[in-house]
């Protein structure tokens, strides 16, 4: 299951790659629905819409947050520097790319924000000049800001936290260790994984409406920090390994049976507010499709997707990059498409199209530019091409001698 606790999973790298680009659909799709956005593409925005959106909303991001976890695990086990290295490595390839967002590339999205729902009216180079260094809020939008990028920021403080763990002795981390594979690896996999976000989203505020800022995202935080640690101890854990292994099919009916579940209560009430008594059935399907899913998505990647490919290296370097740029993009065209005469079908399809080509275009430039890469997610050193031509050369040479 999962080979081996310190080789590469490629299937996890594949779960990875998947999960961020669901997540820049799942973003285009926010244009179209009533949920608040920078941008509507909509008007009305389609209400039904949420149906499908509900397929990824519960899980999307506990998802990345799990999956990060396992990646933090195998990283620590590569990193000779033990946890200051790790520490510091962290750092230079998450805060680096967070403060270059925020400074360039996410500053288009609060001008467009305030533009759409504040009737703000400088243009772009006057809202630089100065309104967004200003720090300060601006009609209740915060600058300068991170926008989509709070995911970077939760993530830092998690390894954070994690490097205290794991700086604590080592029968500490061994009986930790234990305790959870005693509650997880076995039957209550599923129904104390389901408890768990039922409890985490339920009893700490705000509930599952995430205030992105960090602080006082109290239910943000009993919900992602436990499951970027459960990403983490799953790579070296056989057990756990061996209950996904077992569990991931009836995980994957829970998931569906809480999206059937959510979707009702969306046809039937929509934006009007359900009844109290109704409101522990709407968690409790939103709990289930939000663990059901990740733990069958995990399942699912581990049985069919554990292989490698010719793809998979440029894929999975390429996926931060695009996260980084994706959401200005959107916003910025779907601005831009607010003053078309096109309807909803061709902003949804111009929007994926537009969002796509746009991630490829920064990631295949910035690649390229030594100075660059750190800035977008990627590790220093020669562009690609650089990289490629010495490599033929040294073997050149080699082959000469």
């Amino acid at each position: 299951m999962m080979g081996q606790a310190q080789g590469r999973h490629y299937g996890m790298d594949w779960l990875r790659i998947g999960a961020f680009q669901l997540l820049i659909l799942y973003h285009v799709g926010m244009a179209f629905v009533p949920w608040d956005f920078q941008v509507k593409d909509a008007n009305p925005p389609i209400a039904w819409a949420t149906v499908a959106m509900l397929l990824t909303n519960p899980w999307r991001l506990s998802l990345l947050f799990a999956v990060s976890g396992y990646a933090s695990a195998a990283l620590f086990a590569r990193q000779k520097g033990g946890i200051g290295g790790f520490l510091r490595s962290r750092i230079a390839r998450l805060a680096i790319p967070l403060l270059f967002g925020m400074a360039v590339l996410v500053t288009p999205q609060p001008w467009v924000w305030l533009i759409t729902h504040y009737g703000y009216r400088q243009d772009f180079g006057s809202f630089l000049l100065h309104d967004y260094y200003s720090f300060r809020s601006i009609d209740g939008v915060i600058v300068p800001t991170w926008m989509h990028l709070w995911f970077i920021v939760y993530l830092l403080g998690y390894t954070m936290a994690l490097c205290l763990i794991l700086a604590l002795p080592a029968v500490v981390r061994r009986a930790g260790r234990r305790a959870c594979e005693l509650l997880l690896a076995g039957p209550g996999l599923l129904p104390l994984g389901v408890l768990f976000v039922y409890i985490a989203r339920g009893w700490f505020s705000p509930g599952w409406e995430d205030n992105h800022l960090f602080y006082g995202d109290w239910g943000a935080h009993a919900n992602y920090f436990p499951v970027f640690l459960f990403g983490y101890l799953l790579r070296g854990s056989e057990p756990l390994r061996a209950a996904i292994a077992r569990w991931w099919g009836w995980a994957a009916a829970g998931a569906t049976i809480g999206w059937l579940i959510l979707a009702w209560f969306e046809i039937t009430y929509g934006l009007r507010i359900a009844p109290p008594a109704l409101w522990p059935l709407h968690g409790f399907a939103r709990s289930l499709e939000s663990w059901g899913a990740m733990i069958a998505l995990m399942g699912v990647a581990d049985r069919y997707w554990n292989f490698d490919s010719k793809w998979r290296p440029l894929l999975a370097e390429a996926v931060f990059p695009f996260y980084l740029i994706h959401q200005t993009i959107i916003i910025l065209v779907g601005y831009w498409l607010l003053s078309t005469a096109t309807g909803p079908l061709a902003r949804f399809v111009i929007l994926v199209a537009a969002t796509m080509a746009g991630c490829w275009i920064f990631y295949l430039g910035g690649r390229e530019v030594r100075w660059l890469r750190p800035l977008i997610g990627l590790r220093a050193g020669p562009g690609r091409r650089a990289a490629v031509k010495a490599d033929r050369g040294a073997l050149r040479d080699a082959g000469a001698s």
